[in-house]
């Protein structure tokens, strides 16, 4: 049988000791409690900081469980449950827009599609579950990044590459579309991802007011776009955006978002 690696397991009784007594532990505290030299545990906390699964107080130094851990904790349900809830709203907004539907949630530094219902047309479509789009470009990034301080975050980190002579890559610009994005409760991509095609994304909240993904739409530009006015989305696709959205996040439970 394999031996366990104990540097491991000392890092996951740390976790649960976080996890299951005061809100925030001092370095001794966590030492004399799983029975560990100061040095190592604090080796080993300076590991969980670095990767978010552990954040210190700057005030008490004291350790409590960091945000990248709790997102972690919540993302098989999040994932899993959302796709659930969405699956009847997103065959509808398809039919009601007749583009594809995108279901989009945060992972490394990107968008993950994790349900795709394809535009109700004859056309040859390609099934895209389990691929990534960039959170700078896209309109399910760009409401990721506006409403989740760790997609922001991740995006503002990440190289923001311009696919196209429209993307937004510089920090104040790109800013200024995520405060747009919360202002407005969609966020657009007009050829700034890919020649020839437009999308509308909306932010899907849960009953904690915590937004665990993205669903939009994506098709041509002169069919997503106003005839005549460049880069201007039509108003009933937006609608249809949000309404969708919004039924999924009170199917998740939200009262208000």
């Amino acid at each position: 049988m394999a031996r366990n690696i104990q540097s491991l397991e000392r890092a996951a009784a740390m976790l649960r000791l976080l996890a299951g007594g005061e809100r925030r532990l001092g370095l001794s505290d966590i030492a004399s409690s799983l029975g560990l030299a100061k040095g190592t545990a604090h080796g080993i906390l300076r590991t969980l900081q670095q990767e978010g699964f552990v954040e210190q107080d700057d005030a008490s130094g004291r350790y409590q469980l960091g945000a990248e851990l709790l997102r972690l904790g919540t993302t098989y349900l999040d994932v899993h449950e959302l796709r659930a809830r969405a699956l009847v709203w997103t065959d509808d907004l398809a039919r009601s827009s007749g583009e594809s539907v995108y279901l989009g949630v945060l992972h490394q530094q990107g968008v993950l599609i994790v349900h795709h219902v394809f535009r109700p047309d004859d056309s040859r479509q390609v099934l895209e579950i389990g691929a990534m789009q960039p959170l700078h470009s896209t309109a399910l990034g760009k409401v990721l990044s506006a409403y989740d301080p760790v997609a922001h975050s991740e995006a503002l980190e990440a190289d923001r590459k311009a696919f196209t002579d429209r993307t937004i890559s510089e920090l104040p610009r790109f800013e200024e579309v995520l405060d747009l994005t919360r202002a407005r409760g969609y966020a657009a991509d007009v050829e700034e991802t890919w020649e020839g095609v437009a999308s509308i994304a909306a932010p899907i909240h849960d009953r904690r007011r915590m937004p665990v993904g993205a669903v939009g739409i994506t098709g041509a530009v002169e069919r997503l776009c106003r005839e005549g006015r460049e880069g201007e989305v039509r108003a009933e696709l937006i609608a249809a955006v949000r309404d969708c959205a919004r039924a999924v996040s009170r199917d998740l439970g939200a009262s208000r978002f």
